[in-house]
């Protein structure tokens, strides 16, 4: 679970050439105003969901001074180091972080095993019929259109087709096997509730940056038609 802080930084510039157009604002007159502010905008979002505890001003001036080709406070040792140091903190972070999770899925899934109604299959999934279907189950090979929401199991929400207000439809054998195996067993009109293990969803990986590693995830799903 190394993390690569020039990873990071390669990855962050190449999303500004991905990202669509940014609206100018009447400060931005020159193309290469409205690219610095984009770039700059761009680098912010991805430390912010990154939770980089950093001095923005300082960031601002070590950009500046080594894009004007100024004196730098630090030398290219000191920010080796500076830099190393932090890739550790981040590392030690992250395993203390998945540690941290990992053990509150388990005390989450224990607990929730002991709820009427909820069935625990081999594979750790969880589920309580809500409403139950008669229609067609479907395949692994089917596609399927469904309603569903999503949370953590600190009921933070992280997706729901309800709010965007049409279902999703998707092949079940194209979703995380937490769903290819709960929608297997359901039937066109079910309402199941999910809990599904970490392992059988993101895993270690998680889904930054709405799903952290080691996460149990929780769903409402609904079974609308086997397509």
């Amino acid at each position: 679970m190394e993390i690569k802080l020039k990873r990071i930084f390669i990855l962050i510039l190449l999303s500004v050439f991905m990202t669509a157009p940014v609206s100018a604002e009447d400060q931005l007159k020159t193309k290469q105003e409205k690219l610095g502010y984009a770039i700059g905008m761009n680098i912010g979002t991805n430390m912010k969901q990154q939770k980089m505890d950093l001095d923005a001003d300082q960031l601002a001036a070590g950009l500046i001074a080594v894009l004007k080709g100024e004196k730098t406070v630090l030398s290219d040792e000191e920010m080796a180091e500076v830099l190393t140091a932090f890739q550790q903190e981040m590392q030690m972070k992250q395993m203390a972080d998945m540690a941290t999770a990992a053990a509150k899925s388990e005390e989450y899934l224990i607990t929730n095993a002991k709820q009427e109604g909820v069935v625990t299959l081999a594979s750790g999934l969880q589920y309580k019929v809500l409403q139950a279907g008669t229609g067609a189950m479907p395949a692994a090979a089917a596609k399927v259109e469904v309603h569903y929401r999503g949370t953590l199991i600190d009921g933070t929400e992280f997706d729901s087709s309800y709010k965007r207000g049409e279902p999703a439809s998707f092949p079940v054998n194209g979703v995380i096997a937490g769903w290819t195996e709960a929608l297997q067993l359901m039937k066109e009109g079910a309402k199941w509730h999910l809990v599904i293990p970490a392992d059988l969803a993101y895993g270690e990986r998680g889904a930054p940056p709405m799903i952290p590693p080691n996460s149990t995830l929780v769903f409402d799903v609904e079974l609308l038609k086997v397509l």
